[in-house]
């Protein structure tokens, strides 16, 4: 998501994962919102698009209420890890509130391989940041987004 602001600026979107690993970590550390595609029964794979969606819903509490049109696919990166993420643009229409609707809880191994489970939200912190900040702070496997969408509007 994305936004111009009174100074004709681009901001994007931004969410910083929760939990112990991640808590005093900043730069490199943000995403876009984003989540794995799920598969039903019969091992068919929901949409790319749709798991998009439904990943914001669950992570923001913000239902996004728009045409599949309105969302331009601007392709793909994969991150160190080897993980594909699939990234979509459109235009904020007042649909972030400031804060969190709802908190999506997830449950981790922590500390890693002690077999001690813990809750912790998916998403601690979320918010607009003009792109050279933006830049900064993404994934550096997600900066070719902002990169791709300065080359959209631009």
């Amino acid at each position: 998501m994305y936004k111009i602001n009174n100074s004709k600026e681009i901001e994007v979107f931004l969410v910083h994962p929760g939990g112990p690993f991640w808590k005093d970590k900043d730069l490199g550390a943000w995403s876009i919102p984003k989540g794995e595609v799920e598969e039903s029964n019969n091992d068919v794979k929901e949409d790319f698009l749709l798991c998009a969606k439904r990943e914001f819903e669950e992570e923001l509490g913000v239902k996004l209420k728009r045409n599949d049109s309105e969302f331009v696919y601007i392709g793909d990166v994969k991150q160190k890890s080897g993980k594909i993420v699939h990234c979509w643009i459109f235009e904020d229409k007042g649909e972030w509130p400031g804060f969190f609707m709802k908190q999506h809880i997830i449950e981790i191994e922590y500390p890693y391989k002690l077999g001690k489970m813990i809750k912790i939200p998916e998403v601690d912190k979320a918010q607009f940041f003009k792109l050279d900040i933006a830049k900064e702070k993404i994934n550096p496997a997600q900066k070719e987004f902002i990169e791709r969408l300065e080359g959209k509007l631009n």
